[in-house]
């Protein structure tokens, strides 16, 4: 495993990031509504496995790339906060 770069959702990602998960980072990011108590939103984690990136985010989403380059969204329920 190679350890990429942390970012907090809502931002740019780093040029590091696939466009393709970049899209699917851009729609987790969609629907994470902003705080209206100002707590901070959550990182993302960018590592690659074998070559293949995965982003995590602090709450257990993880986007991919399947075999074809697209954006897979999944939730790790035994990691994050939900």
């Amino acid at each position: 495993m190679q350890l990429g770069t942390r970012w907090t959702s809502g931002d740019e990602p780093p040029r590091a990031v696939p466009d393709a998960l970049g899209r699917g980072i851009a729609g987790v990011d969609a629907t994470i509504p902003a705080d209206a108590l100002g707590q901070p939103r959550p990182r993302w984690t960018l590592t690659w496995l074998e070559g293949r990136p995965i982003a995590e985010l602090d709450t257990g989403i993880i986007v991919t790339l399947d075999e074809d380059g697209e954006p897979v969204v999944r939730h790790d329920p035994d990691d994050g906060f939900a």
